[in-house]
């Protein structure tokens, strides 16, 4: 927080426009929210009472997430692009990995996951990619995680991660929330958004996370979700996510 607050006060000279002042306050007010990804995923790992298996896609540096994970069994996919060594146990991309997965190239790599994290490329072609692809192996009760799915300026959502010195500062979702409100719409699925750490999005096949959204957004103009971002996501908090869960 203090790192942050300290890049502000850099730019303050730009950081006096409209725009730059209302990405610090919200890029603030959601470092200040409830909840992270990893108990997100914690609470899904412990709702099954019994030993779960886990794969996570983008996992950049494991202290960060993975290693925090609760699962008995665990698999991390990353190409490494990122990074100076590429601890993951699967260093490749996502499409290489399901690709193999599917040809059972990957020995001692289970047919189903209990629970899959989406945080690699943050693209919404790619991100649908991957949420296509783990809905093939997820398990009947499972779930799929997407990280990054309520970005809250459109400077956040941009589709490249540079312009360090745009509205959102260093922080960057890109552009996954597109992919998961595509898949918001598809009424064989169960969804929603639990509102920390920059959007968590869920969906489940059996799980009664939430109805399919019946809002349209053909061109997913970022102002139209901004307008309707509780409706398009499904947006709940911390408390809530952990009533559902716990039902």
């Amino acid at each position: 927080m203090k790192k942050y607050i300290t890049y502000f006060k850099q730019v303050r000279g730009i950081s006096r426009d409209p725009f730059f002042k209302k990405g610090e306050k919200n890029s603030l007010e959601e470092l200040k929210k409830i909840g992270s990804r990893t108990e997100v995923i914690n609470k899904l790992v412990s709702s099954f009472n019994r030993q779960t298996t886990y794969l996570e896609i983008g996992v950049r540096d494991p202290e960060d997430n993975f290693s925090k994970i609760s699962s008995a069994l665990k698999f991390s996919v990353d190409p490494g692009f990122e990074v100076q060594e590429n601890k993951a146990d699967f260093p490749c991309t996502s499409d290489m990995f399901f690709q193999r997965l599917k040809s059972r190239e990957w020995k001692g790599v289970p047919d189903q996951f209990d629970v899959i994290f989406i945080d690699g490329l943050h693209t919404a072609e790619q991100a649908d990619r991957d949420i296509a692809n783990s809905l093939e192996i997820l398990a009947d009760g499972g779930f799929i995680v997407i990280h990054d799915c309520n970005p809250p300026t459109e400077w956040h959502a941009r589709e490249e991660f540079h312009f360090g010195r745009s509205p959102a500062g260093k922080y960057w979702n890109g552009t996954s929330w597109k992919a998961f409100l595509k898949w918001r719409k598809n009424k064989d699925i169960y969804s929603c958004c639990v509102d920390t750490d920059w959007g968590v999005g869920l969906i489940s096949k059996k799980f009664l996370l939430g109805e399919a959204t019946t809002l349209a957004n053909e061109f997913y103009e970022y102002k139209k979700f901004d307008a309707h971002r509780k409706e398009f996501l499904n947006l709940i908090n911390m408390e809530e996510f952990t009533h559902l869960i716990n039902k």
